[in-house]
């Protein structure tokens, strides 16, 4: 008995480990068949080659829109202006209008606020008398006149009046301010030779200025000569030396001028004279600016050419020379000296 119940035993146990449902003991071998088969197949599907129809690109490209009338495009503006539906106007309402206005309202306020403070200071901490920072170049430049719109050529007839009366013009206007009869009432008779210094003065008090009358220039003040010798083919310029705040030209002896032929040959210029005279004087300086200074005349030299040459193009170079001053600048023309040409006829 024992035999047949070891074995029917065994049998049982053998049966009892078995299961006849596939699904259970294989389900995880199937699901990884399953996954790879599918992957097997995706990359299938990549590499596999396209078909016609998807070659046909025009299938793919954006169908156009139907083209608006003009009252359609007429009505979209209108609806734009004044959405009757939604009360909006250019697509805001009328809160929103009024919000972005106090907005940008209030920021433009405040930033021109914050300008105006900042010019306010700004102002209480310059002079108007003088410069905090003064970057100028010390030497001064010099000019002449007359010019015409800014070009340094002389040229006209002698025997042709309307060739040289814009001249004549330009040296009567430039010379009116220092009538004898202005100068007698405006300003001072001054100690020359000397600086003419009034820093004891409050920085507000007006500053008295020196005379400089046109009857001192001579032949080239007009009084003489209405013409300033262009009429005879001699004519008259004026030299003048650039105005610089509080600078004292020529470290305590007055600056010459000089004048010389620069391209062309040196006997086409002749004889010159200089009225009153060749020199700066040094009772003109410093300068106090046009607040202060208010009757200022700046003071001139005067050329007269007496023997210009006929029918030649002449360029002539005026120059500054003292202690200080720079004529040979290569870079700015004007520092010092100046050019410019003649062009005479009979």
């Amino acid at each position: 008995m024992e035999p047949n119940s070891t074995a029917g035993g065994a049998e049982q146990e053998h049966h009892g480990n078995y299961s006849p449902n596939p699904s259970v003991d294989g389900a995880p071998g199937k699901q990884a068949v399953a996954e790879a088969l599918e992957e097997v197949q995706e990359e299938l599907i990549e590499h596999q080659p396209l078909e016609q129809e998807d070659l046909n690109f025009e299938k793919w490209k954006p169908k156009p829109k139907p083209k608006r009338t003009l009252h359609e495009k007429a009505g979209d503006i209108k609806t734009y202006l004044w959405n009757a539906e939604t009360r909006e106007f250019m697509g805001r309402t009328g809160h929103s209008w009024f919000l972005i206005i106090l907005f940008y309202t209030t920021l433009y306020a405040f930033l021109a606020a914050m300008f105006g403070a900042c010019m306010w200071c700004l102002m209480l901490s310059i002079s108007p008398y003088h410069p905090t920072h003064n970057d100028r170049v010390m030497p001064p430049g010099m000019t002449m006149s007359p010019q015409l719109d800014g070009h340094f050529e002389i040229a006209f007839n002698a025997s042709d009046r309307k060739s040289w009366r814009k001249y004549v013009k330009l040296m009567e206007e430039q010379l009116r301010p220092y009538n004898d009869d202005i100068q007698d009432q405006r300003n001072i008779q001054c100690q020359q030779d000397v600086y003419f210094i009034q820093d004891d003065l409050e920085e507000s008090a007006e500053r008295k200025a020196c005379q400089f009358k046109r009857s001192w220039l001579g032949e080239c003040s007009g009084l003489e000569d209405p013409y300033f010798g262009f009429s005879q083919g001699k004519p008259c310029i004026l030299l003048r030396m650039n105005r610089i705040l509080g600078y004292f030209p020529g470290q305590g002896v007055p600056v010459n001028v000089t004048c010389g032929v620069k391209k062309g040959a040196p006997e086409s210029l002749g004889e010159f004279q200089f009225f009153p005279k060749s020199i700066f004087n040094l009772m003109y300086y410093p300068y106090y600016g046009k607040l202060r200074h208010v009757n200022y005349t700046a003071p001139v030299v005067a050329v007269r050419f007496n023997g210009l040459q006929y029918d030649t193009h002449i360029v002539v170079k005026c120059k500054l020379n003292g202690k200080g001053i720079i004529n040979d600048s290569p870079t700015d023309r004007f520092l010092g000296s100046v050019s410019f040409s003649f062009d005479v006829g009979a």
